[in-house]
């Protein structure tokens, strides 16, 4: 199995971060995809999931970015995005997509059987 991000880099505080997380050799479409985020010394952040029963179905996990995430899923391309707005300088970290197990979402790491290699998003103030 192979996940790979992609859309990371410098951005400014207040604009969009758009990544996308591209996925070969798993069964896309049963598949939960989960993004995470993880700042230097901090602990792996989930900050939401999209499953696999209905496109539409996302659930924001980090109360942080409530209300400033959309994720999204297109099964023809293979691919996951994440978009989020407004952002700001404690957005800064490694941001990972990931494949859950079982295919639900979950808040929890332990529960992701494939990860992308991340991709670093850096917001300046």
């Amino acid at each position: 199995a192979q996940m790979e991000e992609s859309g990371g880099g410098l951005v400014q505080a207040g604009e969009t971060l758009r990544l996308s997380c591209s996925v070969a050799g798993l069964r896309f479409r049963e598949l939960a995809m989960g993004w995470f985020r993880q700042a230097p010394g901090q602990a792996r952040e989930a900050i939401g999931c999209i499953d696999y029963r209905s496109a539409r179905t996302t659930a924001a996990y980090a109360a942080s970015v409530k209300g400033r995430v959309a994720i999204s899923r297109d099964s023809a391309e293979w691919t996951v995005s994440l978009q989020m707005s407004s952002l700001r300088p404690e957005d800064t970290g490694m941001y990972y997509c990931a494949a859950a197990r079982g295919g639900y979402c979950s808040a929890s790491p332990s529960d992701y059987a494939h990860w992308g290699q991340g991709t670093q998003v850096t917001v300046s103030s």
